[in-house]
């Protein structure tokens, strides 16, 4: 037999402890051994109901409960939807008997309870969470493609009213701090420790007599109403329009059912209501969607940050201080990003009042938090105090990481790496954020190539979760080990590629953008693609990406790659030109392809020099946008500047805006109907009508026949190799 999840300590007042602790992981899940041991202690319970007190339910684990058993969850298929439907039944049906016991039951909740630890929590009839700034709770189930199957709609909304827990808890996942949930109504008090917290869960425990949940009360009314309230009855019509909106259109099932799931099960009892919600939630849980989005943003998402990619270096690193050269909006949000984990910086620019404006920039972050309550100005005045702003180099003794963020200009960075190289520790590890510049020829510039590694940043840099890490020709496993841990001591996640001409992440956001910019040169309105875009997934528009990193960028991209010997022939380029001759540069100029003063708006000379027809069909539109990246992808997997399907499936995601619906850019091949075969014949097809950009490389054809996928034909190559 397993043995049990839950431990069972009983006091001599009778109050229960219900200890939630999995012998065979650090992390409680709604996993076959919880569900029998839940339903277990269930049944002890009521069979001795009237021996016990009450019960105090609680967590051995650094988290409260981790939530459903994902492993299990993405192998659904719709052949085994009874299957999952009777399971996830079951989980609700051993909750519902432990809130209709009569009997007291606190939850005494002593970390992050997400998910499925949320609806455990919410089964109980009062919560006390510890007062952690650590610790969340939430439902995330929509960023997976999924909804709370446990209970957690139907509780969350008949305890918080449907606009309440749609809105700040259910349609965006959020994860809310503790002092959030008191202030919602999820939890009903705080506690200082874990002794404080059990003490006050057994103590309303014993001061209760009887216990049942508001809903289950008679005469209970859900705070704002239910469907049938005039008052909420005449708003209902608006949310499934501001639910598109805010989806831009992008065919995410989840929120839909959710919203579904909500407003139908307050129009029944709360047992019907179980009912409801489950149907919705099998429905999600096997289709293609969620087992894109699971895969990518958990599987895909642990495996890169748990090391996949590192060299198998044994000795981890922690950076103390961090010399960053050049104070502009990147430099100052990558000072920003040390400061944040307590890292000493020292930024460098030009001048010490150049520096200055970039240390002004990260008080203005800061300043942000203050001003929301979520920093302390004297935190805050700490945090500040961790970066020097310089213009002597001298300053930069004592750094044992130096990350250059200065022009994407070759002699530049090699002037400024050699002269940090000068000053810093003998082993400073020196770290370039260039998006372009291959990292072999910056090392060129320094006496000890073996330490270089490229270290590439999003903007905004506070923001965007991804670094890219690129490996030079002669970067050692060492110094790359050492920039994947100091990524990671940052919080961010670090994909590794190998050197060529934009890397990975910055060569395919190039096709996506130039691709939207050869469709309105086709005949497609300038909205049109933009809404390709959109109604696919995309989190922007190409033409309003191409205004925002503005189009001299790319020009140049190309232009360089040109000197290099590459070819400059996608038709995307002379749209960029025909503007930029025009002095339409981007937003920072004021107008691109939009005219952004006083309001976004097409420029209506484009349709002049780009005359819509109807030549593109717009499934060919959509298409293409993704095509263009997923085959540029493939190109990158066979010249092996990718090595990782996890790599390019998170790189694409968190960093150049591939949708997540998808899985990442090479899941997007493998998931595509009729597998990579199906994606390959579609891939000619695109080939033939728009040109040999979209003509499928040979690794793809490769494994169209026999059937295989990208992500065996990248299994077991290494990250450096």
């Amino acid at each position: 037999m397993t043995e049990s999840t839950i431990r069972w300590d009983q006091d001599a007042d009778g109050v229960v402890t219900l200890t939630l602790d999995d012998p065979s992981s650090s992390a409680n899940t709604m996993n076959d051994a919880y569900v029998a041991s839940m339903g277990e202690t269930v049944d002890r319970l009521e069979r001795e109901k009237e021996s016990v007190r009450g019960v105090v339910l609680t967590s051995a684990k650094k988290t409260f409960f981790a939530g459903g058993d994902l492993g299990s969850l993405i192998r659904a298929t719709p052949e085994r939807s009874e299957e999952v439907l009777a399971q996830v039944t079951l989980v609700k049906r051993q909750l519902r008997r432990l809130e209709t016991l009569g009997i007291p039951v606190a939850s005494a909740i002593n970390g992050s309870a997400l998910g499925g630890g949320l609806e455990i929590a919410l089964a109980t009839h009062h919560r006390v969470v510890l007062d952690d700034p650590k610790v969340k709770l939430g439902f995330p189930e929509v960023t997976l493609g999924l909804l709370p199957g446990g209970g957690g709609i139907v509780r969350s909304v008949r305890l918080l009213g449907l606009t309440t827990a749609l809105l700040e808890l259910l349609l965006q996942g959020q994860q809310l701090r503790p002092e959030k949930a008191l202030k919602l109504g999820l939890v009903h008090e705080t506690a200082a420790d874990r002794d404080e917290l059990l003490a006050k869960a057994r103590a309303w425990v014993l001061a209760s007599e009887t216990a049942q949940q508001p809903y289950d009360v008679k005469g209970y009314k859900v705070p704002g109403g239910t469907p049938s309230s005039p008052s909420l009855a005449s708003s209902l019509p608006a949310f499934p329009a501001n639910l598109t909106k805010q989806l831009k259109g992008a065919p995410y099932p989840a929120p839909h059912a959710i919203l579904a799931a909500a407003v139908e099960s307050l129009q029944v009892d709360v047992d019907t209501a179980f009912v409801v919600e489950g149907r919705y939630f099998v429905d999600l849980v096997i289709g293609q969607i969620s087992t894109n989005m699971i895969q990518a943003l958990w599987f895909d998402l642990n495996t890169v940050n748990g090391g996949a990619s590192r060299p198998e270096v044994a000795e981890t690193f922690r950076a103390t201080t961090v010399g960053v050269l050049g104070a502009g909006m990147m430099g100052a949000g990558i000072a920003h990003a040390f400061a944040t984990v307590g890292v000493d910086v020292v930024l460098k620019d030009v001048s010490a009042e150049a520096a200055e404006k970039g240390k002004a920039h990260v008080a203005g972050l800061v300043g942000t938090q203050v001003s929301r309550g979520r920093m302390t100005q004297e935190s805050a005045d700490a945090f500040l105090a961790r970066i020097t702003p310089t213009g002597d180099a001298a300053d930069l003794a004592g750094c044992d990481v130096i990350v250059e963020a200065v022009f994407e200009d070759q002699a530049l960075k090699h002037r400024v790496l050699g002269e940090a190289e000068a000053n810093a520790l003998p082993d400073a590890l020196l770290a370039s954020n260039t998006s372009t510049l291959p990292i072999t020829g910056l090392a060129e510039g320094v006496r000890r190539p073996a330490d270089v590694v490229g270290m590439h940043f999003f903007s905004p840099v506070e923001k965007m979760p991804l670094v890219e890490l690129i490996v030079g020709e002669r970067t050692s496993e060492e110094a790359l080990a050492r920039a994947y841990d100091v990524v990671r001591q940052i919080g961010k996640t670090p994909i590794v590629v190998q050197d060529s001409r934009g890397f990975f992440t910055s060569r395919v956001f190039g096709t996506l953008v130039l691709e939207g910019a050869a469709l309105l040169a086709e005949g497609l309105a300038p909205m049109s693609v933009e809404r390709a875009a959109l109604q696919v997934g995309f989190p922007a528009g190409p033409l309003t990406l191409l205004d925002e990193v503005t189009l001299t960028l790319p020009l140049k991209i190309r232009d360089e790659a040109a000197k290099a010997g590459a070819s400059d022939d996608h038709p995307g380029v002379a749209v960029l030109r025909a503007l930029v001759e025009r002095g339409r540069t981007g937003r920072s100029a004021g107008k691109g392809f939009f005219d952004w003063e006083p309001e976004k708006r097409v420029w209506p000379e484009l349709t002049q020099l780009f005359p819509p027809s109807d030549v593109v069909p717009f499934r060919d539109a959509q298409e293409r946008l993704l095509f263009a990246m997923a085959v540029e992808t493939a190109r990158c997997v066979e010249e092996k500047v990718l090595n990782s399907v996890e790599d390019a499936n998170i790189g694409s995601i968190l960093g150049i805006g591939f949708p997540p619906l998808y899985g990442g850019v090479l899941q997007y091949v493998d998931q595509y109907a009729g597998g990579v075969a199906g994606f390959v014949a579609r891939a000619d097809e695109l080939a033939d009508a728009y040109g040999e950009r979209f003509r499928p490389p040979a690794i793809l054809i490769e494994r169209a026949v026999p059937a295989g996928s990208l992500r065996t034909a990248l299994a077991g190559r290494g990250a450096s190799s």
